[in-house]
């Protein structure tokens, strides 16, 4: 069966993307905080064995850089809400996964998910914030996105339990993958720096938040033990 693994992510832009890090961080840091999550997440599933039996897709708000994979297709955003645009990624693409461009390690769990669509089970991983981080359609499915996705409020503490339930009234059998907490907030990104993961992004995370408290711009929290890992 020919799926797809697909990433929905914006361009990291400054002043576009992931802007409630700002402040206390720059709009030109969040950006790269961003693109640090994004290729991480790229990475992460380029592990997955058998991944190049299916279509690699960055689903993007923004245009092509020159450091987006040549092996990965471009599929532009359409919509107006998070929902409208993973209702339509579908239709475009067809049965397979969608992943957020911010949760690299989980990113490897992909494998196991498309495995699941690829036996015709539907797939979500759930987020800390009450969404979440993954979604997954069967062929079948996928036939029935009006009513996987309408009527879900987005960004929202509900939004992850009553997507899991519309999916579970809607396909034939849902599998969860484990909980994870995306990068939304200066708390999430003190996490990841304390978290002792390897990668761009922890990295990153790790110097821009002990900056920040060495400069006094962040007194919410407190620097980020010793680092640990990659």
């Amino acid at each position: 069966m020919n799926v797809h693994t697909t990433i929905i992510a914006k361009a990291p832009v400054a002043g576009l993307v992931k802007t409630r890090l700002c402040p206390p961080c720059t709009f030109e840091r969040a950006a790269e905080i961003a693109l640090a999550a994004i290729t991480d997440t790229i990475d992460s599933i380029n592990t997955i064995a058998g991944i190049n039996s299916t279509r690699r897709t960055l689903l993007l708000e923004g245009a092509r850089q020159p450091w987006m994979p040549d092996d990965y297709a471009i599929v532009a955003q359409r919509g107006d809400g998070l929902g409208e645009r993973l209702r339509n990624g579908f239709a475009d693409l067809g049965p397979g996964v969608v992943t957020g461009m911010e949760t690299p390690h989980v990113a490897h769990l992909l494998g196991d998910a498309i495995d699941h669509v690829r036996r015709g089970a539907d797939v979500i991983g759930l987020a800390e914030d009450g969404g979440y981080w993954m979604i997954g359609l069967s062929p079948r499915t996928v036939t029935k996105i009006d009513a996987v996705f309408g009527g879900i409020p987005t960004s929202a503490s509900t939004t992850g339990a009553l997507q899991l339930q519309r999916l579970r009234e809607v396909g034939d059998h849902v599998v969860s993958l484990p909980t994870a907490r995306d990068l939304d907030t200066i708390d999430d990104l003190c996490a990841i720096a304390d978290s002792g993961r390897p990668g761009r992004l922890a990295a990153l995370a790790y110097d821009t938040v002990t900056a920040l408290v060495a400069a006094g711009e962040w007194t919410r929290g407190t620097t980020p033990g010793s680092r640990r890992g990659g």
